[in-house]
């Protein structure tokens, strides 16, 4: 399954987007660590690898600004370094 696939199976995650196809990963990402639970989660690490996810996560934090939660940010960061 890609992940486009699976983001449109959850659209109460992604209200505001109309073409799955077009979305890139770093927004799929981005929009599955802010909005959803445990088990999307969980999905999205078997579909693009946990080592994947945290590349584009530690990527999308080293900016100036990104859309992440403070919450969310130090939960993975702690997640991520000791995970993947």
């Amino acid at each position: 399954m890609k992940i486009q696939e699976f983001a449109r199976q959850k659209k109460y995650i992604f209200w505001d987007i109309d073409d799955f196809q077009s979305l890139s990963v770093d927004v799929i990402v981005e929009h599955f660590l802010n909005y959803g639970d445990m088990n999307d989660i969980r999905r999205m690490f078997e579909i693009l690898g946990t080592e994947k996810v945290a590349e584009i996560f530690f990527k999308q934090i080293s900016r100036k600004r990104h859309n992440y939660n403070s919450k969310v940010k130090n939960y993975f960061q702690l997640y991520f370094k000791k995970y993947a």
